[in-house]
C-alpha cells in the first residue's frame, strides 16, 4: 500500500450513487481498506444525523472512523461518539437570516436530532433535504422562537434563480460574520465564518498526529474544493464541477461507475 493513512470522502455525488446508496463495490473496497488500517472520514454538508446511516453501513464505529458534518462544523469520533471539534453560528445572525427568508418567501430550516425544523414542511426542496438525510420534518409555528440555540447551520431553500437576490443580500450584509454559499442550486447554506472541510480536516490531522501528505480527499462539489486542494492527493469524480476537476491531482470515474472504489484500488493498492 502507498503511504496514505487517511481517506476523506464526500457523500452525495461521490460515495453514493443517484439513489443515495453506497454501491456494493464501493462498500466492499472501503471495508477492506479500513481492515488494512486506513482511517475513513465521511465529510459532508449534511447534519450528523443524516450521515449516521452511511457511517454505520461502513462500520466506522468498529474501525475507528470519523464523521465531519455541517461542512466541517462538527467532527465526531464515531467509535466513542466524542465531539472533537465544533463551530456554531452566532445567535445574533439568526433573526437576520429569518427576516431574509420571510422577505423573499424562501423557507429556512435547521436541525435538531432526527428532525428538520421548518415552518413549511410540505415545501418540495425541504422534502428533498429530508430524503437526502433520511430525516423527519417537524413543523414549527415560529422558526425564530422554537429552534434551539446555538445552531450549527441554517439552510434557505428556493428556486435557483430566485435565490440569487437572497444570496447576494446575505453575503453582503453578513460578510466576515458567516459564510453564505450554494451546496446545490436550490440550497443556500448559512454556516459559521471560516467553516470549510479543509480547516476542520487540519484540526483532525493534528488530533491524529498525521500530515496532509498522508491524506487522500475525494469529492465532486464546490464545497469539496478546499479539501481537494489541501490533501496530499486530491481526487475529483468524473461528474465533479469543472473547477473541482481542474484542482484535483487525479480524476476518477463517476459516482455511478464506482469511482471511489476505482480510485482506492489505484492509490492505495497500485492496481
Amino acid at each position: 500500500m502507498a503511504d496514505y493513512r487517511i481517506l476523506v470522502l464526500d457523500l452525495d455525488g461521490t460515495l453514493t450513487n443517484s439513489k443515495k446508496e453506497i454501491p456494493p463495490r464501493n462498500l466492499a473496497t472501503l471495508l477492506q481498506l479500513q481492515a488494512d488500517g486506513v482511517k475513513l472520514v465521511l465529510a459532508s454538508g449534511r447534519p450528523t444525523y443524516g450521515i449516521a446511516p452511511l457511517a454505520d453501513e461502513l462500520q466506522l464505529e468498529r474501525y475507528g472512523g470519523y464523521v465531519l458534518s455541517y461542512n466541517g462544523g462538527e467532527i465526531i469520533d464515531w467509535s466513542s461518539k466524542e465531539l472533537l471539534y465544533k463551530n456554531l453560528l452566532p445567535d445574533e445572525v439568526i433573526p437576520i437570516l429569518y427576516e431574509a427568508s420571510k422577505l423573499h418567501n424562501h423557507p429556512i430550516v435547521s436541525y435538531e436530532g432526527p428532525y428538520i425544523l421548518t415552518e413549511e414542511p410540505l415545501n418540495e426542496y425541504i422534502r428533498y433535504e429530508a430524503f437526502l438525510n433520511k430525516m423527519k420534518v417537524r413543523r414549527v409555528v415560529n422558526f425564530l422562537e422554537e429552534t434551539p440555540r446555538p445552531l450549527p447551520k441554517c439552510l434557505i431553500v428556493g428556486p435557483p434563480d430566485e435565490l440569487i437576490t437572497t444570496e447576494a443580500e446575505l453575503s453582503l450584509r453578513l460578510q466576515g460574520v458567516i459564510n453564505v454559499y450554494r451546496s446545490e442550486p436550490f440550497f443556500l447554506e448559512l454556516v459559521p465564518q471560516g467553516i470549510d472541510k479543509a480547516q476542520s480536516l487540519q484540526a483532525l490531522l493534528t488530533h491524529l498526529g498525521l500530515s496532509r501528505e498522508q491524506m487522500v480527499c475525494m469529492g465532486d462539489g464546490y464545497n469539496d474544493l478546499t479539501m481537494i486542494e489541501f490533501a496530499g492527493m486530491g481526487v475529483a469524480m468524473a461528474n465533479a464541477q469543472e473547477p473541482v476537476r481542474k484542482a484535483a491531482d487525479y480524476v476518477t470515474l463517476s459516482n455511478e461507475e464506482d469511482g471511489v472504489a476505482v480510485a482506492v484500488e489505484k492509490l492505495f493498492y497500485n492496481r
